[in-house]
């Protein structure tokens, strides 16, 4: 009888920890009800939307110089960064299996675009109407992989190697 109530006690211990350990605010965690900086608030339509310009993309990604001839050094890189981030959700083909897949990619979007979705993934999530698409038929958010800008070019290289780019 002793055993089974210092074994119960223990367990009853070790629950309250665990909760307790788990529970608790994050002061760090960003508020879902922060108020808009100035730069959003100034990018407002007249309905109250965020304005956004489809052909620009969302993010720092304006002008992105691609050579007609791949950057094997790059493709290289980009393809060690989709084996360890990307490989998971997305294949080479043009199969879904929980992303999109990539054959074709690199008709289909900009490299602004891309980029800028591979870096800043959740405003594009929230405001491009591409992604937002994409969503609807892959009905999984893609999470931030946390890409550098360097990532996310490397990556597009590899985009274009895998659809047929020499």
């Amino acid at each position: 009888m002793k055993l089974k109530f210092a074994m119960f006690s223990t367990a009853i211990m070790f629950l309250t920890i665990t909760l307790l350990s788990c529970g608790g605010g994050n002061s760090s965690a960003p508020s879902a009800t922060t108020a808009p900086t100035a730069s959003t608030a100034e990018t407002k339509t007249d309905n109250g939307n965020p304005s956004y310009d489809p052909k620009r993309g969302s993010g720092k990604f304006t002008k992105v110089d691609i050579p007609a001839t791949l950057d094997a050094a790059k493709a290289s890189a980009g393809e060690k960064v989709y084996n360890v981030k990307c490989s998971s959700c997305h294949k080479l083909t043009d199969e879904k299996l929980v992303g999109p897949g990539w054959k074709g990619v690199t008709s289909r979007h900009s490299a602004e675009w891309i980029m800028n979705f591979s870096t800043n993934t959740d405003e594009m999530i929230d405001k491009d109407p591409k992604a937002q698409a994409m969503l609807e038929i892959c009905l999984v958010r893609m999470p931030n992989q946390n890409l550098t800008d360097d990532d996310a070019r490397n990556i597009y290289e590899f985009m274009r190697k895998n659809d047929g780019v020499k």
